[in-house]
This record gives structure tokens, C-alpha cells and sequence, in this order.
């Protein structure tokens, strides 16, 4: 059962057995340029128009270091993305919290893989963790991070392969990650969390 701000009721039973058509990106992307969209926050995944959620300090806060972070360590190496489109499969256009891409990319149109992908996960783990998950595999980023606000933990996916990533590791407050793509940049993940309050178990 779907419930719409209009107050109106679809019972998705019924439909059971219909075939929902999903969107293509294609389809989308003229949505986009058309102005559908505009005063809106959403991305495609899967087909289907997903709204993405406010922000909320812990969010902000983890982008812009991570932003700040390797815009400076990255300088002249690789472009770096921030909540902007990424083109990854034909029925799914992201908007990754953050993105490293090849220096020349995005000139000609959204670029369609990363060199490391980021999303900083408060109410959304298990729509990152599991469907964006497949999804950066299956357009070939070759990293991408879940930062886990409430656990403080940052989930790293590498070895994208049929669509899923071949390994998964968990990282907490204590350690630092190189990237794949460039092991000489280094980023410490307690610097990209705020502070826990005092008597917070970590």
C-alpha cells in the first residue's frame, strides 16, 4: 500500500501481476532537462524515481571533510563530484554524496563510473549498502564507501565483478583507508565523523 501526499491510495495488490514499466535513464534525463524535476531532490534507481532525504548535521558534516579532504589530496589528479549525477546503468542515475572521476571526465556528459564513490548513509544503510551497492558494480566503480553515521564505521566495497563487489570490509574511528586508485592518498576516518557526546559509546 503507497500512500501520496494528495491523499490518494495505491494499493500495489492490486497490480500485482501487471506490468509496471519502469523509466529509463534516457527518459529521465529528458524529464531533467525539461524541468520536471526542479524544485525536487531525486534520483533514479532501478527504473524507479526515488526522493532523496534532507540533510542533517552528521551528513553535512561527513561530506564536507571528505570533500575537503581529497579536493586538497587529489589536486590536479582526478576530478572530485559532490551530489551530482552520475550515469550508471540504463535505468539508474545517481547522485552519490561523492565522487572521484578521471580528470577529463564529465565534459561531454555525466560521467557513467568513478574511480571511488562515497555515500554518507543516516536513514538510508540498506538502500546503500544493497541496491546502490549493486549498482556501482555493475557500472564498474572501483571503490565505493558506505560511511555508517550511527555505527561510525565506514563499509568499503572493492572488486566490482557481475555485479556485485567481491570483497566487503567494515573500518571503525581507529583506521584510515588508502584509496585503490591512488594508495598514496590516504584518508583517516575519525576526521570525517563529528565527535561522539560524551559518554557516547563510539
Amino acid at each position: 500500500m503507497e500512500w501520496y501526499p494528495s491523499g490518494v491510495v495505491l494499493d500495489l495488490d492490486i497490480l500485482r501481476g501487471e506490468r509496471l514499466r519502469p523509466l529509463k535513464r534516457a527518459e529521465f534525463d529528458q524529464l531533467v532537462r525539461t524541468g520536471a524535476f526542479e524544485d525536487e531532490r531525486v534520483e533514479l534507481l532501478r527504473g524507479w524515481l526515488v526522493e532523496m532525504s534532507p540533510q542533517g548535521l552528521e551528513h553535512s558534516f561527513a561530506i564536507q571533510e571528505l570533500e575537503n579532504e581529497l579536493a586538497f589530496l587529489l589536486h590536479g589528479r582526478a576530478k572530485i563530484r559532490t551530489q551530482l549525477p552520475l550515469a550508471a546503468t540504463d535505468d539508474s542515475e545517481t547522485e552519490p554524496d561523492l565522487a572521484v572521476v578521471a580528470f577529463d571526465a564529465g565534459r561531454d556528459a555525466q560521467p557513467d563510473t568513478a574511480l571511488l564513490v562515497i555515500e554518507v548513509a543516516v536513514s538510508s544503510v540498506r538502500k546503500d549498502r544493497e541496491i546502490k551497492a549493486r549498482i556501482y558494480a555493475e557500472a564498474g566503480v572501483i571503490e565505493y564507501w558506505v560511511v555508517d553515521v550511527d555505527r561510525s564505521i565506514v563499509v568499503r566495497h572493492l572488486e566490482p565483478k557481475d555485479c556485485v563487489y567481491a570483497r566487503v570490509t567494515e573500518h571503525g574511528r581507529e583506521e584510515s583507508l588508502a584509496l585503490q586508485a591512488f594508495p598514496d592518498v590516504v584518508v583517516s576516518i575519525d576526521a570525517i565523523l563529528l565527535a561522539k557526546p560524551s559518554g557516547d559509546p563510539a
